[in-house]
């Protein structure tokens, strides 16, 4: 994707879910992020898996937003086996907006995105969704 413009749209919808799985270990439960209905993980980077959503989801966790930059892995390498790579976003507040940069996955269009906003409100509203959610999982 070299060379591609990236694009971002503003009051872009954001979207978590929840997923078990079970490994030969244990039982583990992935964080999925969605973008305009888009698999930010699986577009990324195939060999990925989202962290737990008991870190990244957290009142006050990585992916609650702050005036001052930060940035956040949200995914780990899970295949062909579990290895060191991660994937990084930075997520920043501004306003009432939410921005996250340093992305590089294909749109709908195929073009590569680079920085996504959200509106505060509806961000913040789907990650405390997605967490309380956690209180149903066994």
């Amino acid at each position: 994707m070299a060379g591609a413009v990236g694009s971002a749209t503003l009051a872009s919808h954001f979207g978590a879910s929840l997923e078990d799985q079970d490994s030969s270990d244990a039982e583990t439960v992935h964080t999925y992020l969605f973008v305009d209905g888009l698999d930010l993980v699986a577009r990324s980077d195939s060999r990925m898996a989202g962290l737990d959503p008991r870190r990244l989801l957290r009142p006050g966790g990585p992916l609650y937003p702050t005036d001052t930059p930060r940035k956040v892995d949200v995914a780990t390498q899970e295949q062909p086996e579990p290895g060191p790579d991660r994937l990084t976003i930075r997520v920043r507040l501004r306003g009432e907006t939410v921005t996250w940069s340093n992305l590089m996955y294909p749109g709908p269009d195929g073009r590569g995105i680079e920085k996504v906003r959200f509106r505060l409100e509806q961000y913040l509203g789907e990650v405390e969704r997605a967490y309380a959610a956690l209180a149903d999982q066994p």
